[in-house]
């Protein structure tokens, strides 16, 4: 494995429990250690977090947020942030690359003051939707904010292929882009459990997430249940979340065979990956879906900000506008149509998580981008 000699630092705005993982990967990369700096979520935003890191070291940060999330006016003021890179003295920083977050502008300061490069991290730079007040003005000075700080880089790391063009789009040089593409899970270790070619009675769906509206497992009941008798499946809702009781209400109303066994995790979460011959996304966001593909799973997945396109094609499955009950319901029927077919897509989800998309790939993906910028820091 490619390591990167020195010492790095990675700022987070919060350190959620789905990413612990990566960043000890990233840390068992690092000779000279990894250190994250990261603090707390509003409690409305219903982020699961942890204050546990295993191989890399976690520097707690004093959040303090102004708006909410969901305000284009949103900031977070991270207090100790100049205090924690004076004293781990890192060789490379990685940050989100959101302007919103006003001190990291001061600790790229600090690092170019010394020398030292910053690696921005980022879903990529879609169009920014207008404000509510002063559109336009809002809307403009938020552009000149994100180009600021995108343009104090010395390298980009995206989630995706459109992100990483969205970053060249906006004058970013493409040969200090990367793409390393989200992965939440390390290489299976395991093969795929083995599935006979046709059904055995009903064909099995699985849903995994947190139960919550912008999941659309409303839409996921409205379209089995659209579809023609033979082909209806068992529909395994697997999690918890404010909205269950909704969904569960909803399926005794229009499609009784909806099971819902509750929030599962580790070995009470394999049966369910195992049983199952199709796994379904209808909304955005869910990260299971690497999970369902180690286990040889077809996906279909809602399309969302970009991360879902290097992982989701046709050669293993479908992807859906969020919002779309009759594409969804489409996609169903092909995919319950023709069992071999679903198999044979089964085959290359496993291929993909297996030889392109995994924890390790993305680690190596930021060893190089350090290495890199490392090398061709600029005088300043």
């Amino acid at each position: 494995m490619t390591v990167f000699p020195g010492r790095a630092a990675l700022q987070q705005r919060v350190l959620p429990a789905y990413r612990a993982p990566f960043f000890d990967t990233l840390a068992s990369a690092c000779q000279g250690g990894l250190s994250v700096f990261a603090g707390q979520a509003p409690v409305a935003e219903n982020i699961s977090t942890t204050d546990r890191l295993h191989v890399a070291r976690y520097v707690k940060a004093r959040n303090r947020h102004i708006f909410t999330i969901n305000s284009p006016l949103y900031q977070c003021w991270q207090g100790g942030f100049l205090d924690w890179l004076q004293d781990w003295q890192p060789d490379v920083l990685v940050v989100e690359a959101n302007p919103r977050y006003p001190v990291t502008r001061s600790a790229i300061r600090w690092m170019h003051a010394r020398n030292r490069p910053v690696i921005g991290w980022g879903l990529g730079a879609p169009p920014l939707a207008a404000g509510i007040s002063l559109p336009g003005l809002l809307s403009t000075w938020r552009q000149q904010q994100r180009l600021a700080l995108i343009k104090s880089l010395d390298g980009l790391i995206a989630y995706s292929q459109r992100g990483a063009e969205e970053y060249h789009l906006l004058g970013f040089p493409r040969e200090r882009i990367f793409v390393a593409p989200n992965a939440v899970t390390p290489r299976p270790t395991l093969p795929p459990p083995e599935r006979a070619s046709g059904f055995d009675g009903a064909p099995v769906i699985l849903f995994v997430g947190r139960l919550q509206a912008r999941k659309r497992v409303d839409n996921l009941l409205r379209a089995c249940a659209a579809l023609p008798s033979q082909l209806q499946p068992r529909l395994l809702v697997v999690g918890d979340g404010p909205a269950r009781q909704h969904f569960q209400e909803l399926a005794q109303e229009i499609y009784p065979r909806a099971e819902f066994p509750g929030a599962l995790h580790g070995p009470d979460l394999e049966p369910y990956f195992n049983q199952a011959d199709l796994f379904v996304l209808p909304g955005t966001g869910g990260l299971a879906v690497q999970q369902a593909m180690a286990h040889g799973l077809p996906v279909i997945v809602a399309q969302g900000d970009g991360t879902q396109d290097d992982l989701v094609g046709a050669e293993n499955g479908w992807t859906v506008p969020p919002d779309d009950l009759d594409d969804l319901t489409a996609s169903l029927q092909a995919a319950l149509s023709k069992p071999e077919a679903l198999r044979q897509k089964g085959v290359q989800s496993y291929r993909i998580v297996s030889e392109e998309i995994n924890l390790e790939a993305m680690v190596a993906v930021f060893v190089q981008a350090m290495n890199l910028v490392v090398k061709q820091v600029p005088a300043r």
